[in-house]
């Protein structure tokens, strides 16, 4: 198979010729269709994630055709139409038996804990516990983007921040996490702000329902300014960028008894950022984290998208091939593209 392939941090992937995956006996190998390009992806590219192990084959956010199955696998077959989180459970370890697979103790991750999508085949387990039937009216480049941004910000929005109708939402980031998570909010009628340096970034989340935007290199105090727009600061607010000064406003930017949500990623030297305790503590605010969505929430997900509430396929910047994925990975840190990069070309 064709695939992108690296065996040093931050060098430079080629796309090579490896050998075809085979499945194991609970899980399947799937024909990739499309995959998305993630700032995740980068971070793992540059090692900021312990579980990759070099050589490695990157690409978490998938769509697919089921090409092959494990003796073990009952629920899936060779033809079917798949998508998977991006975070997949073991199906036998507390959490999941719980429900949550999203925090799983032994959880599989394609791109990270094994090699992922950037190819034009890639083997997943656990297939019973995770994979989701795909629509035939969803396709696969709308599947691959809901893998890990939208299906995240899904469970970001409506899980943990449990944002409702009326409320002030803060958005900090507008890349595929912030923007999802404004068109999210505003579908469950909450008044999105979304937050960004970027003016085409901010004119991009008024088209997908945010009600208000900051320009944070030109506001002298963004949460103050959140404060301003709201009339005393947002009900929930969301880190979708994940970095110590999105962070920190994302908290600081709430009302009392506010709820925070990080989605972004807080990895290397910024994994302990700095937040403002004393608000936390006598505004009683609730701090969440968000990693993934259950394939078992995808049904509600999905079912907002056949009414026409969610429309995720809009997020989408571009369409680009395997080789182009190669310096769009590499300048992923600082890339200024509206939308989400999916590449649909092998």
């Amino acid at each position: 198979m064709k695939a992108m392939y690296y065996e040093a941090f931050g060098a430079r992937p080629e796309i090579r010729t490896l050998a075809d995956p085979t499945p194991g006996d609970g899980g399947v190998v799937i024909k990739v269709e499309a995959t998305g390009l993630c700032r995740s992806d980068w971070h793992g590219w540059m090692g900021h994630d312990p579980d990759i192990r070099l050589p490695h084959v990157p690409g978490h956010e998938l769509a697919g055709t089921i090409v092959a199955a494990g003796r073990n696998v009952t629920r899936y077959r060779v033809g079917e139409r798949v998508t998977v989180p991006f975070v997949s459970g073991c199906g036998h370890c507390g959490e999941c038996r719980s429900g949550n697979q999203q925090v799983c103790v032994e959880q599989f991750q394609p791109g990270f804990t094994h090699w992922g999508s950037f190819a034009e085949y890639v083997a997943l387990d656990y297939a019973d516990h995770n994979l989701v039937h795909l629509p035939e009216n969803v396709s696969f480049a709308t599947a691959a983007s809901l893998g890990c941004r939208f299906a995240t910000s899904f469970r970001a929005v409506c899980d943990q921040a449990k944002v409702k109708g009326g409320e002030w939402v803060a958005v900090h980031g507008c890349g595929g996490v912030g923007l999802s998570a404004i068109m999210i909010a505003a579908a469950l009628g909450a008044n999105p702000i979304a937050i960004d340096i970027s003016e085409e970034k901010l004119a991009f989340a008024r088209t997908m329902g945010a009600v208000a935007t900051v320009n944070g290199r030109e506001a002298a105090d963004v949460a103050e300014a959140v404060r301003e727009i709201t009339g005393g600061g947002a009900h929930a607010s969301i880190d979708a960028l994940g970095s110590p000064v999105t962070c920190f406003n994302s908290i600081k930017n709430l009302r009392r008894r506010g709820r925070h949500v990080q989605v972004g990623l807080m990895l290397g030297e910024q994994s302990t950022p700095q937040i403002p305790m004393a608000q936390v503590i006598g505004n009683e605010l609730e701090i969440y984290g968000s990693h993934g969505m259950q394939a078992w929430r995808y049904d509600a997900m999905l079912a907002m998208m056949a009414e026409g509430k969610l429309q995720p396929e809009r997020l989408i910047g571009r369409e680009i091939s395997l080789e182009e994925a190669v310096p769009a990975l590499m300048a992923m840190d600082g890339a200024s593209d509206l939308g989400i990069s999916v590449i649909t070309r092998f």
